[in-house]
């Protein structure tokens, strides 16, 4: 089973770790795709910090961003899965998983990033500051930048198995699985469940979005269930007292949409 997660916006600071390798990442195939973004945006953040900051949208407040990345080549790292903080990461709480769980994490976990392409969270990186939406001035919209490498890249390691595609609208754009490839994904939506005059209402709501994927994951890594398709993983979460709707797709070669229904955080 392969996991796509989204990263986080906001990260942890403080490496440890030796300077960064491009070339220690996980996925290898990525790497020229690597060291053409972030050579332009190391240049672009020690150049000029007034249009760094228009071409990362930061407000005045995040303008230490622009340091930290043009320092980047330099900055102490730490593995990926200690970098990415937040709601979901909170949820998901990788610092506490052990064991067999703890191994299911590192095989199976795939963050998406504007900077990276994807790391594994044991990939050694520095804090950053590069979002999918950012439209480099060199290479132009990274979502797009990605999908040529991406196209590589991903098939292989999502290999024969489940994906389980948890990534937001902007990360979702820098790749999308085909063929055979997609009929083996699955989406995963959460709605919050309202009863309100009697009446059942459900909505999108990103808090209950990202602590409920964190922590669905979490469980799978837990309970030790390594589903192999999409119905196995909605048969899954619905032992581990999820309420799950959806399935399989009209149409093949298109991925499983599977709604999580939470009335409660």
């Amino acid at each position: 089973m392969l996991v796509l997660l989204p990263p986080s916006e906001g990260k942890a600071t403080g490496g440890t770790g030796p300077v960064l390798e491009i070339g220690s990442l996980s996925l290898p195939a990525l790497a020229d795709a690597r060291e053409a973004v972030l050579d332009e945006l190391v240049e672009l953040c020690s150049a000029d910090e007034e249009k760094a900051a228009d071409v990362l949208g930061l407000s005045p407040g995040l303008r230490g961003e622009i340091a930290k990345n043009a320092a980047l080549r330099t900055a102490a790292t730490r593995p990926a899965g200690e970098i990415y903080t937040g709601v979901l990461y909170d949820a998901l709480g990788l610092a506490t998983l052990e064991g067999k769980a703890r191994a299911a994490a590192e095989r199976s976990l795939l963050v998406f990033s504007g900077l990276w392409g994807a790391v594994r969270i044991t990939d050694p990186i520095p804090s950053y500051r590069c979002s999918m939406g950012v439209k480099l001035p060199g290479l132009g919209s990274l979502a797009a930048y990605w999908r040529k490498p991406m196209a590589h890249a991903l098939p292989e390691a999502a290999a024969d198995g489940l994906v389980l595609d948890l990534r937001s609208s902007a990360y979702a754009s820098a790749w999308k699985p085909k063929g055979d490839l997609a009929e083996r994904t699955a989406t995963v939506r959460v709605l919050q469940s309202k009863v309100v005059d009697g009446v059942e209402k459900r909505s999108v709501v990103s808090h209950f979005n990202k602590a409920t994927k964190g922590r669905l994951v979490r469980d799978l890594f837990t309970s030790g269930y390594a589903p192999d398709n999409p119905a196995e993983l909605a048969d899954a979460l619905r032992e581990l007292g999820y309420v799950v709707e959806g399935g399989a797709p009209a149409k093949g070669a298109t991925p499983w949409g599977l709604d999580v229904v939470v009335t409660e955080l």
